[in-house]
């Protein structure tokens, strides 16, 4: 018999580089939004518990998105700062939460399952959740698993992204590194900021990772190190699930294992790129790869 297994999605991000909430924004035919496709791509897959990450403000807007779901149960949680420890004290300043491992962390009281995480602004394709859901059903206490995608397949041409790059040695993760500021000059060269010309079939992680519910507690303790780090006056820090992973895998907390998918990736960072997208999720629907209207 297979396990519960849940499907965490992270849609309280601002959004602030699309100019409006991309998370809501209807982008498939019927005016669908590529949330719906996860839920849609994941519940046919096995996932049978959708635990949404989000602000408060926009419940009633996602909740409605979400009123045809059928064949799992829905839960909402709130990504805010009560639910940072007191042992930091936020700025009064500060606007923006402390990141995707903040995220999760606000739904550890609502999972105890194995549990799939996802970005609500990107499409990862219907295998990738097959992939995933059959490992989650096998996964150990201290394992995680990610779904990796090639860089070249994850770039915008409309500005720059956050990927993180992936090294990677007989199927299994050895480092991560969040990369900030990735283009593509008008060569077709993808471009660091920092560390120059990028190969463009790296493997890179967009946020599709895979755990046991025992990974809170260290995801908690090591949260709570990071807090205890930020710089006086820094009101932009975030934790990135990535450096996450990256520091569980070099203290030895965790092994993961990297999954091979045929699904292709692709997101709306800018407004620019959403054109594009629709045309792609047009074309999947007049294929038969997705119903009529979600």
């Amino acid at each position: 018999m297979n396990k519960k297994t849940t499907l965490l999605i992270m849609a309280a991000g601002l959004g602030s580089r699309y100019g409006g909430n991309k998370q809501v924004d209807g982008i498939g035919p019927n005016g669908e939004i590529l949330m719906q496709y996860s839920i849609y791509d994941a519940i046919k897959a096995g996932f049978n518990k959708i635990v949404f990450v989000i602000k408060q403000e926009h419940e009633a807007l996602i909740k409605r998105f979400c009123e045809g779901i059928v064949g799992a149960e829905t839960v909402f949680v709130y990504q805010d700062f009560s639910s940072i420890p007191n042992i930091y004290k936020v700025p009064a300043d500060r606007v923006k939460p402390f990141g995707t491992v903040h995220a999760v962390l606000c739904a550890k009281d609502a999972i105890s399952e194995p549990f799939a995480i996802i970005n609500a602004d990107d499409y990862y394709g219907a295998d990738a959740f097959v992939t995933m859901y059959k490992k989650l059903q096998t996964l150990s206490d201290r394992e995680g698993t990610m779904v990796a995608y090639r860089l070249k397949n994850t770039v915008s041409r409309n500005g720059a992204v956050t990927r993180g790059v992936c090294g990677i040695s007989d199927g299994k993760l050895t480092n991560v590194k969040e990369t900030y500021k990735i283009t593509v000059n008008d060569a077709g060269e993808i471009i660091d900021a920092d560390d120059g010309q990028l190969d463009p079939e790296v493997l890179v992680s967009m946020n599709m990772w895979g755990f046991a519910p025992d990974v809170f507690e260290d995801m908690d303790e090591s949260f709570k190190n990071f807090l205890c780090n930020i710089a006086e006056g820094d009101i932009k820090a975030e934790y990135a699930l990535p450096t996450m992973v990256d520091n569980f895998i070099k203290s030895a907390k965790m092994s993961v294992s990297v999954l091979s998918t045929d699904s292709v990736w692709f997101g709306v960072t800018y407004k620019e790129d959403k054109p594009f997208v629709a045309g792609e999720l047009k074309k999947m629907h007049e294929s038969g790869a997705y119903p009529e209207k979600l």
